[in-house]
């Protein structure tokens, strides 16, 4: 399913030749800035125009990279949509042009890794005294190692988990999930939170939210070396799973029809109008301005399995240095500078993810300015942590499509009625059909 290194799909040599002229003209690697100092290319994603809180935070760690080394500055290269960003990089390795630091997404680390864009990262790891890999969660680190090779150190990642409205449940005499529980003890509180103006549990059709629950009835979605679907989508354990997640909504009413959701036009639990949601920990940053949450109410716990032990999905963000970087030493100096326990600590204060050095995550359970609440949530991370699996996309190119065909299955069963069976068996057959024309 995935291209040796230093081979790129057709499609790849079809958008480069209509781009190759554009992607020619780049810059070449390091490069020397007009008072001398080495500039360091940064790729990340983003708009230019972009001006929250949180950018501004990201700009300055950026701007005192030139305090760390004299040296050298920093040019970071925002590019707008994950899919034109990996478009763009893609371009930028068959000009020769890539950026000296990539930013890679576990969800589609794959194309980078798998492709050659990237430089392997364990001689420069293994070598330097002053970097400790042990440092950082090995389950994140592994996302984008290959064999004997690590080609991202990873900045931070987030596992889906489920947040809970702990007013709702006192209200209704609902004890929260402690521990282990059953998708039949996950049914049956969000029927007894369920009330005529707000739901037990939010459903929205995005895949990392509900392919947990195949993961957690024993099914999956692709073959073990992610080469196809059938078999695997459309087997009996995977419709038993989708079949449960679907009746949340059509059968038990216990969560809002897509239709109710669109016309809302407002998220459930952020406006205490559901009292359950999957989601990553970015989640919390919106809760914290929202008028009708009490962030002291909110509980994160692990998802509802039938297995030995709850398993969820993580994404994650990691630094790679380009192919053709030309100073890959400056490159590595400036990620073993933004992963480092200074900048992390500045860095995940903005609450958009857990960092993947554990250090950083320790500090905040002795943090006196945090809330015994705030404390907690950042304990069940940790403690859910261990049960996290990459996404499909750290592994199989292409796997948004994947994704895509899931997302249109499950709006035919929620919106057209077609049987979950009917509709996960053509999904399995067009993702292996889409897969053979690799």
């Amino acid at each position: 399913m995935t291209h040796r290194a230093g081979t790129t799909s057709d499609m790849t040599r079809r958008q480069a030749l209509a781009w190759m002229t554009a992607a020619a003209t780049l810059p070449l690697g390091c490069r020397a800035s007009d008072d001398g100092r080495t500039v360091i290319r940064v790729a990340n994603w983003g708009g230019a125009g972009d001006d929250s809180d949180y950018f501004k935070m990201v700009r300055s760690l950026y701007d005192r990279y030139s305090d760390h080394d004299p040296t050298s500055r920093v040019r970071v290269e925002l590019v707008p949509g994950s899919q034109e960003y990996v478009s763009k990089l893609l371009l930028d390795h068959i000009a020769g042009a890539m950026p000296d630091v990539v930013t890679i997404d576990a969800s589609s680390a794959a194309v980078f890794i798998d492709n050659g864009l990237l430089a392997d990262l364990t001689p420069f790891a293994e070598s330097d005294p002053t970097f400790d890999l042990d440092g950082f969660f090995p389950n994140v680190v592994d996302i984008a190692r290959r064999g004997k090779g690590l080609f991202a150190v990873p900045i931070d990642f987030t596992p889906m988990v489920l947040y809970c409205n702990a007013r709702h449940f006192r209200e209704a005499g609902v004890p929260l999930p402690e521990g282990k529980w059953s998708h039949a003890e996950f049914l049956e509180k969000a029927k007894a939170l369920t009330t005529a103006d707000r739901f037990g549990f939010e459903f929205a059709n995005w895949m990392p939210g509900w392919v947990t629950f195949l993961w957690n009835h024993g099914a999956d979605v692709l073959s073990p070396d992610g080469a196809r679907a059938s078999g695997f989508l459309d087997s009996e354990k995977s419709i038993e799973a989708i079949g449960f997640v679907a009746d949340l909504v059509s059968k038990h009413k216990v969560s809002p029809s897509l239709s109710q959701t669109a016309a809302a036009g407002v998220d459930y639990f952020a406006t205490g109008r559901a009292s359950m949601k999957v989601v990553g920990h970015w989640f919390l940053v919106g809760l914290a301005a929202s008028q009708e949450v009490d962030l002291e109410d909110v509980v994160v716990v692990e998802l509802p399995t039938e297995l030995d032990r709850s398993e969820t999905v993580m994404y994650e963000a990691g630094l790679g240095i380009g192919g053709s970087c030309k100073h890959p030493q400056k490159a590595w100096e400036f990620i073993k500078y933004w992963t480092g326990h200074g900048v992390q600590s500045k860095y995940n204060t903005s609450g958009i993810a857990v960092s993947a050095r554990k250090d950083v995550e320790e500090a905040k359970l002795a943090d006196k300015t945090l809330s015994p609440r705030a404390v907690e949530r950042n304990r069940a991370f940790q403690r859910i942590v261990p049960s996290a699996r990459p996404p499909w996309g750290s592994r199989v190119e292409g796997y948004d499509r994947v994704e895509d065909n899931c997302q249109k299955a499950m709006d035919a069963v929620l919106k057209n009625g077609v049987p979950v069976k009917e509709a996960f068996a053509k999904a399995a057959r067009d993702i292996d059909l889409e897969f053979s024309r690799r």
